[in-house]
């Protein structure tokens, strides 16, 4: 069921989850997923992947569309990949996403993503706070079912 939810700017947004199948807490393809990719690209999807997994307790895991997926239970909320020149962190429900740095990137109705390079600071705190949002985010869906 969808319910109903307004950005700023009177815009409305989805509100139902992307849900998936077979979630685990830690799952050992993600492990060897993180563990394969090479260089600072590697070790940037380490660490964001990383960061969604601190989220909470109830944190889950799965591959999809090739890549980690961070979820709450089954309902999708973060992932990482990784590209020859950059590593994206994205959120399913990004574009219901306050993001006063202005960091995420896409048009899509529903997803963005923010794109880290080697060699270029990035806002890690704003970055951070994005994770904690979607976070937050997929928890209020949740409850409200």
């Amino acid at each position: 069921m969808c319910f109903p939810k307004w950005a700023e700017g009177g815009a409305m947004v989805r509100t139902e989850l992307f849900r998936l199948n077979g979630t685990v807490e830690r799952d050992p393809e993600v492990n060897r997923w993180l563990r394969q990719q090479g260089g600072e690209l590697g070790e940037i999807a380490r660490r964001w992947f990383e960061a969604m997994r601190r989220c909470g307790d109830e944190v889950r895991e799965t591959m999809h569309d090739g890549c980690p997926t961070a979820c709450l239970g089954d309902a999708a909320f973060g992932y990482v990949n990784v590209y020859t020149s950059h590593v994206s962190v994205g959120f399913f429900q990004g574009s219901a996403l306050r993001d006063p740095a202005g960091l995420l990137e896409g048009t899509g109705k529903f997803m963005r993503h923010v794109k880290l390079r080697p060699g270029k600071a990035a806002n890690e705190a704003a970055l951070e706070r994005l994770i904690e949002a979607a976070w937050e985010d997929v928890q209020e869906r949740v409850e409200r079912g």
